[in-house]
């Protein structure tokens, strides 16, 4: 019996992947780098953070999240936008990152920014070169700048960089010269400090074959000025930076990194110690700043409101960040605030649902003219989901970024999957597999701790050797300190 079957025989559809993957003990890949994320089946079915949040299935009739559509209509979302199961609506797990990516009408306007300021930044227009790249004939090494035939009688005095022109050889000479200084004119080569020798009368000799221009960068070799350099969209790296300085920029045209506010939901929450009475540790409100920043926000607020709908409210109303995430709330329990708070505001929903677990109760909301708000799960990997669902296609829209590559890797081991929703779960990269990792429910992070990428698992699961997407953390292509800027 497969999986899948078991879930509908035994009237499991409505339970969150977490509960049914742990009655169907779902056995686990085995991670071969010792990470400490192997292991067997999970453990059971882990508690909700919030009561109200737990994932609805296809059939739970008791949550419709098809309540409006992509243009803020009360008559339920598109056929092409969504599928339907039962009394359920939810956007398939593709369209959802594709409407997330089209959501922005325009990026904002370019800004011009330092060159301290634009690591991680797209430009916003090409970059030419305002000089000659080098601008004058330097010395590629370090050793004796020659004219004509050897041997050659040295001169006292040396050619260091960043000193002014010096004076002209003739047939004969020789000069010491230092790697970037300026070539002195008329001088045929440059020979290397390990090539050459002197006798007791200070002439220079040759060890090796002289060639004529041999160790000289001549003037323009890398570019003229006003040849184009970079292309309009081009994300700034290190070494962009490194030749927008060297082509004689001060400042770059950039779009603006988009801003973020964090808004953190639960009256449960603790900020720190062990959990106790009923309260348990907010792992969002740590984790969601860093993966914000890591996918090129500025993070400018993060607001602990609790279950309180007014403070909800008048932090969506005042907020004038680009970005509004908030965790929590998105069902329909009696502390779920988000939905009522959307329709007093006259917010447009966009993605009401995604047919994905975990993260299946996000949303998508276009608030404010240029202004729009995620709101993911209370679960914790159910919010990782949901930002690289919602939150990253969006960033990058406005971030004026080019959707990357997308790839596909065989998998090592057997998934199991939902019956009709997509799964993402965490993976590392091994020998050019995805290895499944444990620990994987919607309230889990130990797996998602030690992971690579999420894979994209169809309905009704994967077998060894199927290709499947691989979603990459951004952290494990770009390097911590790139990613957090």
């Amino acid at each position: 019996m497969t999986a899948p079957r078991q879930y509908e025989e035994a009237g499991l559809d409505d339970l969150d992947v977490e509960e049914a993957l742990a009655l169907a003990k779902e056995g686990g890949a085995q991670v071969p780098d010792g990470s400490g994320a192997t292991g067997g089946s999970p453990a059971g079915p882990q508690p909700s953070p919030r009561g109200g949040n737990r994932e609805p299935s296809p059939r739970d009739g008791s949550r419709t999240h098809g309540e409006h559509t992509a243009d803020g209509t009360a008559d339920g979302p598109s056929r092409a936008h969504t599928a339907e199961h039962g009394h359920h609506r939810a956007t398939p797990w593709p369209e959802a990152r594709a409407l997330a990516g089209r959501a922005p009408r325009r990026p904002d306007a370019p800004v011009s920014v330092s060159l301290d300021a634009a690591l991680g930044l797209v430009l916003a227009a090409p970059l030419a070169a305002l000089t000659d790249l080098p601008s004058f004939d330097t010395s590629a090494m370090d050793g004796w700048a020659v004219a004509g035939p050897g041997p050659w009688a040295v001169r006292a005095e040396g050619v260091l960089a960043g000193h002014a022109e010096h004076e002209r050889l003739t047939d004969g000479e020789a000069v010491r010269i230092a790697t970037g200084a300026r070539i002195p004119q008329d001088v045929t080569a440059v020979i290397r400090s390990e090539h050459g020798r002197t006798d007791e009368k200070e002439r220079l000799h040759a060890t090796r074959e002289v060639v004529p221009g041999q160790d000289i960068r001549p003037r323009g070799q890398e570019c003229r000025s006003g040849d184009p350099l970079l292309q309009r969209g081009t994300v700034v790296t290190p070494a962009v930076l490194g030749l927008a300085a060297a082509a004689g920029y001060d400042t770059v045209s950039a779009l603006p990194r988009p801003r973020a506010e964090v808004l953190v939901l639960g009256d449960e929450l603790l900020t720190e110690g062990l959990p106790h009475d009923g309260l348990i540790r907010d792992a969002l409100g740590p984790m969601l700043p860093s993966w914000l920043r890591a996918l090129g926000a500025d993070v400018i607020a993060v607001r602990r409101l609790g279950d309180d709908a007014e403070a909800l409210h008048k932090a969506l109303r005042n907020s004038d960040a680009d970005l509004v995430v908030t965790t929590g709330g998105t069902a329909a329990g009696p502390v779920d605030h988000v939905h009522p708070t959307l329709r007093r505001l006259g917010a447009e929903l966009l993605v009401d649902g995604v047919k994905v677990r975990p993260g299946h109760p996000m949303l998508l909301a276009r608030t404010k003219e240029k202004q729009h708000l995620v709101g993911l799960p209370g679960n914790p990997l159910a919010a990782v989901s949901g930002l690289l669902t919602l939150a990253e296609p969006l960033l990058r829209t406005l971030a004026g970024r080019a959707a990357p590559e997308t790839y596909t890797l065989p998998l090592k081991e057997t998934v199991h999957g939902h019956p009709y929703d997509t799964r993402l779960i965490p993976v590392v990269l091994r020998e050019d597999r995805a290895v499944p990792l444990h620990y994987n429910g919607p309230a889990m992070l130990r797996g998602i701790a030690v992971a690579d990428a999420l894979a994209v698992v169809p309905p009704g699961g994967a077998r060894p050797g199927q290709e499947l997407e691989i979603l990459d953390l951004p952290w494990a292509t770009a390097g911590i300190g790139v990613c957090f800027t």
